[in-house]
Parts: structure tokens; C-alpha cells; sequence
């Protein structure tokens, strides 16, 4: 089985080629500015924005399977654009799609969401993830479009561990954690063992692939503190209220999405225990 990961050197794609080794897979991934470490690996540089490049890649990597984890907060370009580029390289090649989307594509407003909700987003970067799910769909009918919240990692390396481990160190003193910012972690394992196992398994459609737990932005960050021997008093806290900006409370439905898998999505506090 071929597989290549698209955004291969970040998080998510360093575990998805990690997880594809030693499932046997042979793996391709891209990476934008430098590639990953797996010697296993063949690494491929690519700027999906770069409609002509992205069906040049895919042709050469021949895959059976596609990952997209490529994305960009602040570029539409690459996280809208790219995804359509992506897509419509998948559907000539005949490889199957799991295009990974987020939470941001909702408002806040219904609180939780299952697969069959409609976006609507609120924020630029929700916009785009909305639209490339849109084009995904439309180019790729049938791929898997996987919802998934914050990923978390054991290292430290994922945007809200970096953001803990500097406000407890003193670095960060112009942040705080809200209290009432909620979301459904999710572990980088989970996420990326659920993903190959719906590129694997032929599923289709909308997926939503989260953590089992909802907690706020201040409640994971004592949970991660715990886990790395910091000081969990240390973090500041407040509440963010209604603002503009990111929703507030946005939680995922993934009773329907579980159901089709073997892989257990876990919860913050246990997979951060």
C-alpha cells in the first residue's frame, strides 16, 4: 500500500508517517520548507498553493492513498486553495482522500455539532477550512472529510503546549488561558491512527474525529502542566466572554464517526493522565 501525506514534517504528518512505517505502508510525504527525519521515507518538497506542482507530486508518488494535513492559519491560499489543488490531483490519480478540516468551520452557536451540521464560521480561517471542504466534496465525492478539534502531542510541540510551558516559565505574560473556551483535544496518536484507519477501511464522507472529552483552553493547560512536572497555579486564567474572534464553545459529535472505527478517541484527561 502506497500512501503519501501532504504536510508531512508538521504534528500531525510527522505521526501519520511514523504510523504508516510501521504499518507497513510505503510512505511519501511533502513537507514545505524542510523535510521530516524518517530515513524510511520519501520526502518531496511542495507548495500546495502551486495548482501545476501539487498533480506533478502525486502523479510521481503513484499513491493508493492520500492524507492532506497541510494548512496554514493566516493563508487561504494554502489551506483553502491547496486543499482544492490536492483534490483534484487525487480524483485524476484515482488515489483515495482523507482531507483533514477543524472545528473553526462552526460558529459556536449550536455548541455541539454532529456531521450532518452546516458551517458557519466566524473567523477567516474557518471561512477557508468551510470552503476547501466544499471543494473537496465537490471534486472528490469520495473522499473522507475529517473534522478534528486541538491535537495535542507528548512533547510539548503542539501550539497549546508551547503556549502552557511559556506562561508557566514567566515567558508569556501578556496571554492568558480562558475558562470558558471549550473544545474536544484530541492525542496526535488517536487522530492519525483514526485517519488511516478510514483511508484503509473505504469510508467516505463526512467524518468528525475528536477527543471524548470536552474541557476549556485553562483546564487542558492544567492537565498538560500536571503531565510535564510544571506548576499548574502558575497559569493565568480568565474568562474571554463574547467577543469577536474564535468561538467560544464548539464541541464535536463523534458518536456517528466512532461507531466505523476500531481506533479509541480518547479524552484529555485520560491521555494526558
Amino acid at each position: 500500500m502506497r500512501i503519501m501525506v501532504i504536510g508531512g514534517s508538521g504534528l500531525l504528518g510527522r505521526e501519520l508517517v511514523r504510523q504508516g512505517v510501521a504499518a507497513g505502508y510505503q510512505v511519501m510525504a511533502t513537507y514545505l520548507t524542510r523535510p521530516g527525519a524518517a530515513p524510511e521515507v520519501t520526502w518531496t518538497p511542495l507548495d500546495v498553493r502551486d495548482r501545476d506542482a501539487v498533480p506533478v507530486s502525486v502523479r510521481a508518488a503513484r499513491p493508493d492513498m492520500i492524507v492532506n494535513a497541510a494548512y496554514r492559519q493566516a493563508d487561504w491560499a494554502v489551506t483553502a486553495d491547496g486543499a482544492a489543488h490536492v483534490a483534484l490531483a487525487a480524483a485524476a490519480t484515482g488515489a483515495r482522500l482523507v482531507h483533514v478540516s477543524s472545528d473553526a468551520v462552526f460558529s459556536g452557536a449550536a455548541v455541539t455539532y454532529a456531521e450532518t451540521a452546516v458551517p458557519d464560521p466566524g473567523t477567516p480561517y474557518g471561512a477557508a477550512k468551510a470552503a476547501a471542504e466544499v471543494a473537496v466534496r465537490a471534486v472528490a465525492p469520495d473522499a473522507v472529510i475529517a473534522r478534528t478539534s486541538l491535537i495535542i502531542g507528548d512533547h510539548g510541540d503542539s501550539p497549546h503546549e508551547e503556549l502552557v510551558h511559556a506562561l508557566a516559565a514567566g515567558r508569556e505574560r501578556d496571554k492568558v488561558l480562558f475558562t470558558d473556551e471549550v473544545r474536544c483535544p484530541v492525542h496526535v496518536a488517536d487522530l492519525a491512527a483514526a485517519l488511516l484507519e478510514l483511508a484503509h477501511r473505504g469510508h467516505q464522507g463526512m467524518c468528525h474525529v475528536a477527543g471524548a472529552d470536552a474541557v476549556s483552553r485553562h483546564e487542558l493547560g492544567r492537565l498538560i502542566a500536571r503531565r510535564d512536572g510544571l506548576d499548574p497555579g502558575a497559569l493565568p486564567a480568565a474568562p474571554r466572554g463574547a467577543a469577536p474572534g474564535r468561538a467560544l464553545d464548539v464541541r464535536l459529535d463523534c458518536a456517528a464517526t466512532a461507531r466505523l472505527l476500531r481506533t479509541r478517541l480518547r479524552g484529555a484527561p485520560e491521555f494526558l493522565r
